[in-house]
């Protein structure tokens, strides 16, 4: 590029503008020399084109492009990292040996300043056989092992310590809030407007199911808001007036008009990275395993190292056990396995919220679907409206999406959209909407009662009715389509006929999940039975359950594991959260309601259903690789102490391998658990 070095904001902004062109493949940024490497298809005039194009200031580029996107983090570890390398050449090749074992006594203060606190705290952990290691290597004059065990230890912390940062930032980005749309008051009207247009003293309307997408403070109304995502607190707690909200909390109940006190991107991030950093759920059982394992293994190595200096009166042989801990490997290598497995997820557009999330789903062997938005396309279509009582089809449509727009559901937002494409438009004309979950929605239209929903809802819960004379009409509804029933003043007015369609890798998705270990596929859906039949039948699940309420997913779900079996539950709408609670993993597709996501563990935001394919996979290899790490340390550890007390391994080369076997399984614990990319799992 024309200019020098580039600032890490200008590196984002100028890869998010050639990403956008079509051909062009990948995009890499080096800001510290102001290249740019571009990868693509079709004419490379095309690309320079594009790239003469490009300046700073092009209006929308900045606001499409995230504050956040790694690429300092990133920038600020490999620069630590190079420093240290840099210093420790040069220490050990420029200063004169005096010099040196000055620079290294004052070194190690830290190291014995760790060792002492914990012994303190009355804890024999890896900090007191490192301090014990250092101290002893020093007060023998071996300041060249002492100063390789202090290298070694800030290398593996620096690598550690990205790997944990990297992982949270990239978590924390893929959780941040993408709320797009909003609904703004204004007067007695409101308005559906972005996001990005909402200033401080606004007021906007949030209403059940819904995330709330800013911070403010409530003006009227009540519910029950969700604060798990920043408080951890897992019952919903309940707002009313002068209450203060936070974005990216859900209202499970009621609806709420809140006033604006900060602005979009304002602190949703911050709060989500300080969430994973302090959440537990990062630690899977088998972290916890290896941390207490290696916590109990430091008394052995303490109590070895005394025990073979009293039989031998040897000290290097008594070093040697003292150089080597099997607690640096297993506390190191564990996470780090775990949160690149998390980002690795991540490349698959796989958002997990958790290490244990993992492992659950490594060692489920049920897996339970919701099917509308989840085996079906996530964007049904309406196939016809049936209208009823004399009404005009498209008065009924304009009312149905009326009602329908205010709730994130496939079939509503299907509505929604056939009335936009049939130009359709319309003004707020009802009350305050009522939503009742797996059932449907009441309003009040010009003094007259309006419902829409399934037909439990309006024949056997609102008791409506079918117009004189048309009974013969609405037996002759076509069966192959899912309906929505819409009734005015306890009678039918319309019935909307929502056509469905299968995802088309739902079949293979489920033979390749049988393939992956599942013994038990399950399809759970609150449709009527007849159209749960047809779809079971062709994707080919074990079972399925028609016309179940949400509670009765969420008891499946319980009885399963009740029964021995771990359960994966996977669903997108709002009736599907009490399962997705009580299963051992929840996930979410991404275009599913807000309340979804937020009670899922685990998240989709790829289209299809061939995500969960590497998802298993990735789970699976992770404890494959978590436990050959286990054996690893295990036994090479146990090889080098054995050599140092047979005198075969002085004391700085069993330190020497020790330190570099534990920097090997940490670097290998950070590569990609899949060789393949996901679209190979798209082939039949």
């Amino acid at each position: 590029m024309a200019q020098g070095a580039m600032t890490c904001r200008e590196a984002d902004l100028i890869c998010a503008w050639m990403e956008q062109s079509s051909g062009v493949r990948r995009v890499k940024a080096y800001p510290r020399t102001g290249d740019l490497a571009v990868w693509y298809q079709g004419e490379r005039r095309e690309v320079l084109k594009r790239l003469s194009a490009f300046h700073y200031g092009i209006e929308g580029l900045a606001e499409s492009v995230p504050e956040q996107s790694g690429r300092s983090l990133a920038m600020h570890y490999q620069d630590r990292l190079i420093e240290t390398v840099l210093v420790k050449a040069a220490t050990s090749l420029f200063l004169p040996g005096p010099v040196r074992a000055v620079y290294t006594a004052v070194q190690s203060i830290r190291y014995l300043a760790k060792g002492i606190r914990s012994l303190v705290s009355r804890k024999l952990e890896v900090e007191v056989l490192d301090a014990t290691a250092i101290t002893v290597s020093l007060l023998r004059g071996d300041y060249k092992t002492a100063g390789s065990v202090m290298f070694l230890l800030k290398i593996g912390e620096l690598l550690e310590e990205w790997t944990h940062k990297k992982s949270v930032d990239d978590l924390a980005r893929s959780m941040s809030l993408q709320v797009e749309k909003v609904w703004k008051k204004a007067g007695d009207q409101e308005i559906l407007v972005p996001v990005r247009e909402i200033r401080p003293q606004d007021e906007i309307v949030v209403r059940m199911g819904n995330l709330i997408p800013l911070d403010g403070v409530v003006i009227s109304g009540e519910a029950m808001v969700n604060q798990a995502s920043l408080t951890g607190e897992s019952l919903p707690v309940r707002k009313a007036e002068d209450s203060v909200v936070y974005a990216g909390t859900v209202v499970e109940e009621g609806e709420i008009t809140v006033r604006i006190t900060q602005t979009y991107g304002s602190t949703r991030y911050e709060k989500i990275v300080h969430m994973i950093e302090e959440s537990e759920q990062l630690k899977s059982s088998v972290e916890g395993k290896a941390a207490a394992l290696a916590d109990r293994l430091v008394p052995f190595s303490l109590g070895g190292t005394i025990l073979t200096w009293l039989v031998t009166r040897n000290v290097e042989k008594a070093l040697s056990i003292l150089m080597v801990d099997f607690s640096c490997a297993l506390k190191l290598a564990m996470p780090i396995a775990v949160l690149s497995a998390m980002r690795e997820a991540g490349q698959y557009q796989i958002t997990v919220k958790g290490g244990k999330f993992l492992e659950a789903v490594a060692q489920a062997d049920t897996m339970v679907f919701d099917k509308t938005g989840t085996l079906t396309e996530a964007k049904p279509r309406v196939a016809t409206v049936i209208p009823f009582g004399g009404n005009p089809e498209n008065e009924m449509l304009r009312m149905a999406a009326c009602l329908e727009e205010h709730f994130p559901h496939s079939m509503a937002t299907a509505v929604v959209q056939e009335a936009k494409q049939r130009g359709l438009l319309h003004e707020e004309m009802h009350s305050k909407v009522n939503y009742i979950v797996a059932h449907g929605i009441a309003s009040s239209i010009g003094g007259e009662k309006v419902v829409i929903g399934s037909y439990h809802f309006v024949f056997e819960d609102e008791k409506c009715v079918i117009p004189e004379g048309e009974k013969e009409k609405f037996e002759q509804v076509p069966d192959e389509y899912s309906h929505l029933y819409l009734a005015v003043s306890g009678v039918l007015a319309a019935v909307i006929c929502i056509e469905d369609p299968l995802r088309p890798e739902a079949e293979d998705v489920i033979a390749k999940l049988r393939s992956h270990g599942f013994r038990n596929l399950v399809m759970m859906t609150g449709d009527s039975h007849r159209t749960a039949a047809a779809i079971a039948a062709k994707i080919g699940v074990d079972h399925f359950d028609a016309e179940v309420l949400p509670e009765e997913k969420a008891g499946f779900v319980r009885k399963e594991q009740e029964n021995g079996h771990k359960v994966i539950m996977i669903g997108d709408g709002i009736n599907d959260s009490p399962a997705l609670s009580a299963a051992d993993a929840g996930i979410a597709i991404s275009s599913g309601a807000a309340i979804t996501r937020e009670v899922a563990d685990i998240m989709i935001t790829g289209d299809g259903l061939y995500n969960l394919i590497p998802l298993r996979r990735i789970s699976m290899e992770l404890m494959r690789r978590i436990h050959r790490n286990y054996r690893f340390v295990i036994g090479f550890n146990l090889c080098l102490i054995l050599l140092g007390v047979a005198g075969i391994l002085p004391p700085a080369t069993s330190a020497l391998l020790h330190n570099g076997s534990t920097l090997y399984i940490s670097m290998n614990s950070m590569t990609n658990l899949l060789k393949d990319h996901a679209e190979t799992e798209k082939k039949p």
